[in-house]
């Protein structure tokens, strides 16, 4: 019971924090031009695709595109930004000061997912009020805001946990434009701007593996007609099976990521600290 009372306190203390690092976040203005620019740049995609109908449809293209573009900027939102800061945290001290509190991975982890879902909110926000203005003949119905919700929610903790672990693994924050940059081909096979149909198998096979196909899935089910349901594999939605896969990854996620953690943070110390200090303030950083 007291194990069970402590990480309870070590998610409470994560949620604190990641509320805190948000507001640092959502006040600094590189960061805020960052959430502003990608939104900006697909609506003006949008408005390009406006008249464009999907071939042997009458349904318009910007329409079909829009709820890709969602399900793609949470995945990215999930993926690309954690593994940054771990990188950083590892190098400033962050996770050696975790590591000396009780369950304070646990804790660590939860503030990572709160603050990435509320960034990466802002990002789906900006992009879906303006868009809708040049991509009709959506379902907009209280369906649609459920399940687009239940897809973010579970969006983010399939995504940020495997983030951090991918954050581990990179020796500097410089380094994490390689993840930016697979992140970048994994859209090839995902179905996010082409159908997933209209590739070789092997393609849609490797696009299933991931969540990039699966969070498009999510948001193109909860805002197309169900008739556009039949240019998706099997013709359907899928929604159970969308769940299913994010569920294992949310899992595997979850159990990795606190313990990679901790292994990394066993490797560091006051003096490797203070070194990465110094080399990043001797290149001018």
């Amino acid at each position: 019971m007291k194990a069970f009372d402590a990480r309870m306190a070590a998610v409470l203390a994560g949620l604190f924090r990641g509320w805190i690092e948000t507001r640092h976040t959502l006040t600094d203005t590189v960061s805020v031009i960052g959430y502003f620019a990608s939104p900006v740049i697909f609506v003006i995609v949008l408005l390009f695709m406006r008249g464009m109908t999907v071939p042997g449809t009458e349904f318009a293209l910007g329409a079909m595109v829009l709820p890709s573009l969602v399900g793609m900027s949470i995945a990215f939102g999930g993926l690309t930004g954690a593994a940054g800061t771990i990188a950083a945290d590892r190098e400033d001290g962050t996770l050696l000061r975790a590591k000396a509190t009780p369950n304070g991975m646990v804790g660590y982890l939860v503030g990572k997912i709160v603050m990435f879902a509320a960034t990466a909110l802002v990002s789906v926000v900006l992009l879906v009020i303006p868009a809708l203005t040049v991509a009709g003949e959506l379902q907009l119905g209280p369906r649609t805001w459920l399940l687009l919700a239940l897809v973010f929610i579970v969006g983010m903790v399939s995504t940020v946990p495997i983030s951090v672990v991918l954050g581990s693994l990179i020796k500097s924050a410089a380094q994490t434009a390689l993840l930016f940059l697979a992140s970048i081909l994994l859209i090839v096979p995902s179905g996010i701007f082409y159908p997933i149909t209209a590739m070789p198998v092997w393609l849609q096979y490797l696009g299933q593996a991931f969540p990039f196909y699966w969070l498009g899935l999510g948001a193109r089910s909860a805002m197309l007609p169900e008739a556009m349901a039949a240019i998706e594999i099997g013709g359907s939605w899928r929604t159970f099976e969308m769940f299913l896969v994010l569920g294992v990854w949310a899992v595997i996620g979850m159990a990795l990521a606190p313990r990679v953690l901790r292994r990394m943070a066993r490797r560091q110390s006051g003096a490797t600290v203070a070194a990465a200090r110094e080399r990043i303030m001797s290149k001018g950083y």
